[in-house]
């Protein structure tokens, strides 16, 4: 039997630190000082990121080269969400068939401001949860016979290969894939090996714009309009395009665009987005299916309709858009492209392998090279639990460091002194 005094003295201790937290970090987000005059930039673009970094919940003492896996919502962001929740739960929408759901409807104030931001038209774009779920969406959606060929790379983050692994078990579908170099040494020798594996019966090309493999820039423009050359879908899986460097999807050419704002936009996790372009959405079926899924005139909202959902992630959606805006989006990409060219070559100073392109078009803010006979998860352990530095890569020697725009170069240097002292204890 539960004992009532020790179940009331447990729930209220439990109800005391959920306030306390809630308190604490409100008290945090007030006392955060307001972003940087966009003026400062030109004064002093170091001091200009260094007060951006301000803006993030990540301890002073903590350096973060792990946005490739996801982001940290800054202030602002954080603020919206508050905001939405604050507005939504009261439950006084002026209209009484109104509900802070937004799986039944258009949003068109969450659409309309991602639309811009990524280059398309409003009606081309489905408010989701994430990339994974986007590209299920689209490799459930698109219809394949038996035999017909999806062509991917080797890189795909399984969110994006293995909805394909599905449909190929139960549909009977063929996937094949394009081996990336190690590293990718330009975009001739990309669209010569996915020209080479096209074959009469290839009726998707699915690759990542960015991989999470290499953090390679795949020359997506051209191998979209190579497969509309030749009458094959393009699907691009963009989880970390938006925030990490420009994007214009028109601009693109693709047919289908899935992304997960919440790595480089830094959105709250759980908003994502699919686009598919205007001309092909009616041959796109649903997954998830409620009220209005059969009607053609929603264009790409009728995916966005998955039942309820997290309405103040919206709200933080928004405000990322606006945060990338009002720093600019030209600055941002080009402090990424800077910051990921010093981490790789202080790497290969230290005798690392690069498997990041040597084209610098072909790189953005995710440099990934091999370091053996370093075990990579034994250093991840040993830089997080001994020098609150997170990083990330694959076994067995592989590193992903990804390079956000807040980072500082002591950061980086920090964390280049760490991995020699690391490097030098286990020789």
């Amino acid at each position: 039997m539960i004992d009532r005094r020790r179940f009331l003295s447990t729930a209220t201790a439990g109800l005391a630190a959920s306030f306390a937290l809630r308190s604490n970090l409100y008290a945090q987000l007030e006392k955060m000082p307001p972003l940087p005059d966009r003026s400062q930039f030109s004064k002093n673009e170091d001091a200009y990121w260094a007060e951006l970094r301000k803006q993030f919940l990540i301890p002073a003492d903590e350096i973060y080269l792990n946005n490739g896996t996801v982001g940290s919502s800054p202030a602002p962001v954080l603020r919206a969400v508050f905001e939405g929740y604050e507005t939504t739960e009261k439950m006084d929408q002026q209209d009484p068939e109104d509900y802070p759901i937004w799986g039944y409807a258009s949003w068109n104030e969450f659409r309309d401001p991602l639309a811009e931001f990524v280059g398309c038209k409003r009606d081309e774009i489905a408010l989701l949860r994430n990339a994974t779920e986007a590209n299920s969406y689209i490799a459930n959606g698109i219809d394949m016979k038996p035999g017909d060929e999806v062509l991917m790379t080797d890189q795909e983050h399984p969110g994006g290969e293995h909805p394909w692994n599905l449909k190929a078990k139960r549909y009977g579908v063929v996937v094949k894939r394009v081996v990336l170099p190690r590293p990718v040494e330009n975009t001739a020798q990309v669209l010569d090996l996915f020209n080479q594996a096209i074959t009469p019966r290839t009726r998707v090309i699915f690759f990542s714009h960015i991989t999470t493999f290499s953090g390679v820039v795949l020359p997506a423009k051209d191998i979209c309009a190579l497969a509309r050359s030749k009458g094959i879908l393009s699907a691009v899986d963009g989880a970390h395009v938006v925030g990490m460097m420009r994007l214009n999807l028109h601009e693109l050419g693709c047919d289908m665009y899935s992304s997960s704002p919440h790595k480089w936009l830094q959105a709250p996790k759980g908003s994502g987005f699919l686009y598919v372009r205007d001309e092909v959405i009616d041959r796109l079926w649903n997954t998830i299916v409620t009220e209005g899924w059969d009607e053609p005139q929603l264009r790409a909202e009728r995916f966005q309709r998955i039942g309820s959902s997290n309405v103040p992630a919206l709200w933080g959606l928004r405000a990322s858009i606006k945060l990338a805006n009002d720093i600019d989006m030209d600055r941002i990409e080009s402090r990424h492209r800077k910051l990921a060219d010093y981490i790789l070559a202080e790497m290969m100073k230290r005798g690392a392998e690069s498997w990041t392109s040597p084209d610098s078009a072909l790189r953005c803010a995710i440099v990934t090279v091999n370091v053996p006979p370093i075990q990579r998860m034994d250093l991840e352990n040993w830089m997080w639990k001994t020098h609150k530095i997170r990083i990330r890569g694959g076994d067995p020697n592989k590193l992903r460091l990804s390079t956000p725009y807040y980072l500082q170069k002591n950061d980086i240097d920090r964390f280049l002194e760490k991995f020699d002292e690391y490097k030098k204890m286990k020789a």
